[in-house]
């Protein structure tokens, strides 16, 4: 059990104080991009957190993520923003560039509207659409939609200790 998981076993279950959690999902491979919903969903109900909780909105691709994840922001009825997108080199934009502007983006909105915005936005230096790679695809984005719960239940316990104090 690794430093992560064993300091969530030990807590109550999360709560939110206020709001909601908002799941920004790219459309580009969606068929992949959205196993990283279906594991931070799974993940929150452990915590307690249920998907009534979760507005799930969805963008045509990464690029877009940064300014929905700061007009959200600014609405004020979010606690948690996540981001999840499969950035892929498409031969247009090179792939690594526009990772790299995505999530530069979406750290400014984090600290200039301070709301946690976190990330499941990845790149893989090589992508390849064979059974194979799309299987090692699927199960990745599970994991790190699960890991990015456990960040989420996290940075809802940072608050609502910083709250309290």
């Amino acid at each position: 059990m690794n430093h992560i998981h064993a300091s969530l076993a030990k807590t109550k279950p999360a709560k939110l104080s206020s709001g909601k959690i908002a799941f920004i999902r790219a459309n580009w491979h969606r068929e992949i991009v959205d196993r990283a919903r279906i594991g931070f969903i799974s993940e929150m109900e452990n915590h307690g957190i249920f998907d009534s909780a979760i507005e799930i909105i969805d963008v045509p691709g990464a690029y877009e993520i940064p300014l929905l994840a700061k007009n959200l922001a600014k609405t004020g009825n979010y606690e948690v923003i996540v981001a999840a997108a499969l950035v892929v080199d498409g031969g247009i934009y090179a792939h690594q560039f526009v990772a790299s502007t995505v999530v530069s983006a979406m750290m400014q909105v984090q600290l200039e509207l301070d709301i946690p915005i976190l990330s499941v936005v990845l790149t893989p230096q090589h992508f390849d659409e064979s059974d194979e790679r799309q299987k090692f695809f699927f199960d990745h984005f599970i994991i790190k939609g699960k890991e990015a719960a456990e960040a989420c239940v996290m940075v809802l316990e940072q608050k609502a200790a910083v709250t309290a104090a």
